[in-house]
């Protein structure tokens, strides 16, 4: 069997004018911080856009546009992520000291009491109660947040 009949076939038998090998394990390049900068400023040449200077370097012009962004935040300066959790501490109820005779049941504060959340920032207490809206409570958590 001939590289042409491997390749498209045609009708003519006409030998392959063109065959390409690839070797490697085809894994992304690594740019040294050298080069990337060295691209980067070539893309802020007068005249050139960055598809061009892409093109050039086998890139694409999102990849050398993620660059530029990256060049553009100074070292050490990068704003630091906010948390996007904080810790929550459930604390049981304090155990109260066996009264005389059974206790009675308290459902009225128990239903009042179902699905309250009590925040505690900076020492200020907060209670959420159920279908408290959504907005007033993150006004009222930034407020205590900002410093005074």
């Amino acid at each position: 069997m001939t590289i042409s009949e491997l390749t498209l076939k045609s009708s003519d038998h006409e030998p392959a004018r063109r065959f390409e090998v690839f070797t490697g394990s085809g894994r992304r390049r690594a740019w040294l911080p050298e080069e990337k900068a060295r691209i980067v400023a070539e893309s802020y040449d007068a005249g050139e856009t960055v598809s061009a200077v892409a093109r050039r370097y086998a890139l694409s012009p999102q990849q050398l546009f993620a660059w530029r962004r990256a060049a553009r935040l100074p070292l050490g300066e990068a704003p630091a992520p906010e948390p996007l959790f904080v810790p929550a501490v459930i604390a049981a109820p304090m155990s109260e000291t066996p009264a005389k005779g059974p206790p009675k049941p308290r459902k009225r504060k128990a239903a009042r009491d179902a699905g309250v959340i009590e925040l505690e920032i900076d020492g200020v207490a907060m209670r959420v109660g159920r279908g408290a809206d959504a907005r007033t409570v993150a006004a009222v958590i930034r407020a205590l947040k900002a410093p005074s």
